[in-house]
C-alpha cells in the first residue's frame, strides 16, 4: 500500500551522488506552511525526495550534491519565510561527529561567529548550534580534520571550549526538545514586548477618546508603537513577509504584515494632516498575532506530546554487570549481551531476555493493559517497563534504534507526518489562500472608495447592533478598513492544522493503548471497512497448544487421569506432551517421577507411575495391547471432531480416560469479534486448517465466513476476492511470516504485534499486544480521528467563509478579526484535543 509522506522529484532516484538532509523548523506549524516549503525547495534542481513532518517540525530532503547543496535547501525555506534552527547532513562511513559544550556561546550571533570559525576548516561537513544548551555538533571527515582542531578553531573565534566528545555519525531518531522550547520561549517574550506598549497605547487612548484630550497624543502613541511594529516580533514578521513574497510563496505574515503595516504609516499621516489615527490598530493587531502565535504553538505542542511522552519514558542509566562488579552506565552504552540487574521499582533499561529471577512487569507503556504480566527465566522484557517486585538479571537483545521504544517513536513519528488523503484537496486550496485573500482585500477598498454610498445603508444597519461600525467615515477610511479587515479575519493555519492535529493526538492516543498507526492514509481507510479477514492461528487462537479437555471412566477420577498423562509427558519433548504438563501442574497436580519412560513410534508413549504401566496415546497403542475402549469411542470421535488432538490413556491393562489438546482460542476474540459486528463489520476467518477444524473455532467466536484449507501462497488471492465483493474495503489480521504478502495486497493490514517483524513491517497498523479487541480499538480511534478531521476542516472553512464576506462589507473592524483569526486556530487543535476523551475499550 502507498503512503503518501514523500514528494518524488522527476529527476532520477539513482543519483550516484544523492545526500540526505533534515532541517528544523519550529515555525512550521501546520500544513499550510509545509506546502509553501515543499515547494520553494522543489524548485531547485536535483531534489530527489522531500518529506516534511509538522509535528516535530522536521523537513528532510534527498537530493543530487551535484546539483544542490544543504546551503541551497536551507536557503531555499529562509526564502519561504522560516527559520531553520538545525541542519543535519548525512555522512559516509568515513564520517565523524563531535559535540563541544561552548557555554559562551548565548545568542545566534556567537553561534553564528563559531560556525564561520569552524567553515574555514577542511573537510567539514556539517555544523549544528544550540544556543540553549551551549553545544555545537559538527559532522566532518576524518581523513582531513579532527575533533581538536575544530575546538582550536572554536577557540580562534574568542569561546572557551568547555568539553569536547566524538562519536560516530548517525542520524537523530529524537525530537529536538531544546530547539522546540527555545522556540516557544522566544515567542513568549515576543508577547511581552508587545503587550506593555499595547497596553499603555489602550489606556491613553481611552483616557484621550472619554476623558480628557492628551496633549501630543499622536507622538506618545508613534513613539510606544514602533518598537512593536517594527522591533522583535514585528521585524521577524516582515522578514518572513518579505522573503515569502519574493519567492512566489505568500504566507501567512505577509497577511499580517499588510494589516499593521499600512495602518501605522497611514497614522503618521496624522502629523501633517487632521485624520482618524490607525496606529492604535497596527499595534493591536501585531500584539494579537505574537499572542496567537504563542498559544498556537503551545497548544500544537500538547497535540504532538505522543513522542515526547515516549522518549521520557526509557530509563537513563543501567546497573551492567562487567568483569563480576556491578557498574552504572548510560542506556546509549548497552551492548547486545550486557547482563542488565533490574531492581524492584526500577525501570527495565532495553529490550532483553530475563537470566534470573522472577517478577510481575507493568508493560502498559507498552500494551496499554494496567495489570502487571509475570515474568521469569527465558520471558522477552521490553525497554522502559517496570519491574514491580523481585530483582531480575536481564540479557539484553536489542539496544538503541532497534529496541521496541525507538520503533514506536519511528512509527508514531511516521504517521505524524503523513498525509490524510481528504486532505489533498484542502492543500490545493490552500495554497492559493493567501493571494486570494490579498485579491479580496485590495478589491473590497477600491469598491468602498468608488461605491460607498449605494454600500453605506450596509453599514447603518449593522451599526444597530455592532458598536464598532461607523457608517459617516469617508469612502477612503471604510476602504482601509474594510481592506485590512480582510487581511487579519482570514486563517489559512486552521484549515493547515485541521488534518495533522488530529492526526498527531490520535496517533498518540493509539500508541499510549498499543495501537501504531502507520500512516494518514490507514486511518482514513480503515474507518470504512467492511470485511475483516482474520488468520487463525495466533491471531484468533494463542498460536501454542493448551490442554483443553479430561475424561475419565467410571474407575478413574480426572484428577487421576490427568496425573497418569503428565507424569508419562513429561518424559517427553513433544509440545502436546509439554502441554498436558503444564495443565496439570496449572490444577495444582502433583506429577510424579515416570520410570521405564519409552516412546512408541507413531503410537504415543509409556512408563510406570506409582509401579503401574501407563501408556498415553492414539487408539492403535491400546488395541495393540488389547485394552477396550467401552464407552470412550463415543468422547474420542467427538473430541476429534471438534478439532482436538484427543490421546487415551490406558492404567494396566485398563482404559483410563482421554486427555485432549488444542490451540484454544483467546480469551478477548469472542467479544472482540461481537464488537466487530457491533461496528457492522463482516468476518472472514482464513486457515490452512480442515474445514471441520476451521469450522469448530468459528462457531466458537462468532465468524461470519470460514475460508479453510487456503495455503499461503493462496491468501493474497482470497483477499483479491473479497475485495472485489467489498469494494476494495478490506482489511487483514495476522501474525506470522506467511501473513506478510496478504497484508500488503488488504486495504489495511494490521499486524499482531507477538508476531513476526515482517508481518509488522508489511502491515499499516500494528498492535502491541497480541489480542483481538485491539482491531477493534484500531477501528474506533481511525473513526473518531477521521470525524475529527471532518469536523476541523469543516469549521475552518465555514470560519473563512464566513468572516471575509463579513470584513469585505465593512462589518467587522481589523482588532476583532485578528483576535477572531486566533481563535480559529486555537478552537481546530482544541477540538483535536477532545479525541483524548474517546473511549476505545471493547466494552465501552
Amino acid at each position: 500500500m502507498d503512503h503518501p509522506t514523500t514528494f518524488p522529484s522527476s529527476k532520477s532516484v539513482n543519483s550516484p551522488m544523492s545526500k540526505s538532509v533534515q532541517l528544523i523548523v519550529p515555525g512550521m506549524g501546520s500544513n499550510h506552511c509545509a506546502g509553501l516549503i515543499t515547494t520553494s525547495v522543489e524548485r531547485l534542481p536535483g531534489i530527489i525526495n522531500l518529506t516534511t513532518n509538522i509535528a516535530n517540525h522536521r523537513v528532510e530532503v534527498e537530493f543530487d550534491a551535484n546539483l544542490t547543496s544543504d546551503n541551497q535547501i536551507r536557503g531555499a525555506i529562509e526564502k519561504a519565510g522560516y527559520d531553520v534552527t538545525s541542519t543535519t547532513s548525512a555522512t559516509p562511513e568515513t564520517g565523524g561527529e563531535a559535540s563541544l559544550t561552548v557555554p559562551g556561546m548565548g545568542s545566534d550571533h556567537c553561534a553564528g561567529l563559531v560556525s564561520s570559525s569552524i567553515k574555514r576548516l577542511a573537510g567539514i561537513t556539517d555544523i549544528s548550534t544550540n544556543i540553549a544548551n551551549h553545544k555545537v555538533t559538527v559532522r566532518f571527515d576524518v581523513a582531513t580534520v579532527d575533533a581538536e582542531r575544530i575546538k582550536v578553531a572554536i577557540e580562534k573565534a574568542g569561546y572557551e571550549v568547555a568539553g569536547v566528545s566524538e562519536s560516530r555519525a548517525q542520524a537523530d531518531a529524537t525530537v529536538d526538545e531544546a530547539v522546540e522550547e527555545r522556540y516557544l520561549d522566544q515567542a513568549w517574550h515576543r508577547v511581552w514586548f508587545a503587550a506593555v506598549p499595547t497596553t499603555i497605547i489602550m489606556i491613553l487612548m481611552m483616557v484621550d477618546m472619554f476623558w480628557i484630550p492628551i496633549p501630543g497624543y499622536l507622538v506618545w502613541v508613534a513613539i510606544l508603537g514602533f518598537p512593536v511594529v517594527f522591533f522583535k516580533g514585528g521585524w521577524a514578521t516582515h522578514r518572513s513577509s518579505w522573503r515569502s513574497l519574493t519567492n512566489r510563496t505568500a504566507n501567512m505574515d505577509v497577511l499580517i504584515s499588510m494589516g499593521s503595516l499600512p495602518p501605522y504609516l497611514i497614522g503618521l499621516v496624522g502629523f501633517v494632516y487632521p485624520m482618524t489615527s490607525f496606529i492604535e490598530m497596527a499595534v493591536t493587531i501585531m500584539t494579537f498575532h505574537m499572542l496567537g502565535r504563542y498559544l498556537e504553538t503551545r497548544a500544537k505542542g500538547r497535540a504532538s506530546q505522543a513522542i515526547k511522552k515516549l522518549l521520557k519514558l526509557g530509563a537513563k542509566t543501567a546497573s551492567v554487570l562487567r568483569d563480576g562488579q556491578e557498574v552504572e552506565v548510560p542506556v546509549a552504552e548497552l551492548q547486545v549481551g550486557d547482563i542488565m540487574v533490574v531492581r524492584p521499582g526500577a525501570k527495565v533499561p532495553t529490550d532483553g531476555e530475563i537470566v534470573e529471577g522472577n517478577s510481575h512487569l507493568d508493560e502498559s507503556i507498552a500494551t496499554g493493559e494496567s495489570v502487571p504480566v509475570e515474568k521469569g527465566p527465558g520471558d522477552a522484557v521490553i525497554g522502559a517497563t517496570i519491574n514491580k517486585e523481585g530483582m531480575l538479571k536481564v540479557r539484553a537483545t536489542r539496544v538503541g534504534a532497534d529496541t521496541f521504544l525507538s520503533q514506536v517513536v519511528r512509527l508514531v513519528e511516521q504517521a505524524q507526518g503523513s498525509k490524510v488523503p481528504i486532505q489533498e484537496f484542502a492543500d490545493k486550496v490552500t495554497a492559493k489562500f493567501v493571494p486570494g485573500v490579498i485579491v479580496i482585500s485590495l478589491a473590497s477598498l477600491v469598491v468602498w472608495v468608488l461605491f460607498a454610498e449605494p454600500l453605506r445603508p450596509i453599514l447603518y444597519w449593522g451599526a444597530e447592533f455592532l458598536p464598532w461600525v461607523n457608517p459617516e467615515l469617508s469612502p477612503l477610511m471604510l476602504g482601509i478598513l474594510s481592506a485590512i479587515s480582510v487581511l487579519v479575519i482570514a486563517c489559512p493555519c486552521a484549515l493547515g492544522l485541521a488534518t495533522p492535529t488530529a492526526i498527531m493526538v490520535g496517533s498518540g492516543l493509539g500508541a499510549e493503548s498499543g495501537v501504531l498507526i502507520r500512516s494518514g492514509e490507514a486511518i482514513q481507510s480503515l474507518k470504512d471497512i467492511k470485511a475483516v479477514v482474520l488468520d487463525k492461528t495466533g491471531t484468533i487462537t494463542k498460536g501454542e497448544p493448551a490442554l483443553t479437555d479430561v475424561i475419565a471412566t467410571a474407575d478413574f477420577d480426572e484428577g487421576d487421569v490427568l496425573r497418569f498423562a503428565a507424569s508419562v509427558e513429561a518424559g517427553s519433548e513433544h509440545p502436546l506432551g509439554q502441554a498436558i504438563v503444564a495443565g496439570a501442574r496449572e490444577k495444582g497436580l502433583d506429577v510424579p517421577t515416570v520410570a521405564d519412560f519409552r516412546a512408541i513410534t507413531a503410537r504415543g508413549v509409556e512408563g510406570r507411575v506409582d509401579d503401574q504401566l501407563i501408556r498415553v496415546g492414539s487408539r492403535r497403542l491400546l488395541n495393540e495391547a488389547d485394552i477396550e475402549l467401552g464407552d470412550l469411542e463415543e468422547a474420542l470421535v467427538r473430541l476429534e471432531n471438534e478439532g482436538k488432538t484427543a490421546m487415551l490413556v490406558a492404567a494396566g491393562d485398563r482404559a483410563a480416560g482421554i486427555v485432549a489438546v488444542a490451540d484454544t482460542i483467546k480469551e478477548d476474540s469472542k467479544a472482540a469479534i461481537a464488537a466487530l459486528h457491533r461496528l457492522g463489520i463482516h468476518t472472514v476467518m482464513i486457515t490452512g486448517d480442515n474445514e471441520r477444524t476451521a469450522r469448530h473455532v468459528a462457531d466458537q467466536v462468532g465468524i461470519d465466513e470460514v475460508l479453510a484449507g487456503v495455503l499461503p501462497e493462496g491468501k493474497v488471492e482470497a483477499i483479491r476476492k473479497l475485495q472485489t465483493k467489498y469494494g476494495q474495503q478490506v482489511a487483514m489480521v495476522g501474525d506470522g511470516i506467511n501473513d506478510a504478502p496478504a497484508l500488503k495486497q488488504a486495504n489495511v493490514g494490521i499486524a499482531i504485534g507477538a508476531g513476526a517483524d515482517v508481518a509488522i513491517e508489511a502491515a499499516d497498523v500494528t498492535l502491541v499486544k497480541g489480542e483481538l479487541s485491539k482491531v477493534v480499538e484500531a477501528i474506533r480511534l481511525s473513526r473518531a480521528t477521521f470525524r475529527k478531521i471532518v469536523e476541523n476542516l469543516f469549521w475552518a472553512w465555514f470560519y473563512n467563509v464566513a468572516a471575509i464576506p463579513i470584513a469585505a462589507v465593512g462589518l467587522l473592524h481589523p482588532m476583532i478579526g485578528v483576535i477572531a483569526m486566533t481563535t480559529s486556530s486555537l478552537s481546530v487543535i482544541g477540538n483535536s484535543l477532545r479525541l483524548k476523551r474517546v473511549k476505545l475499550n471493547v466494552d465501552k
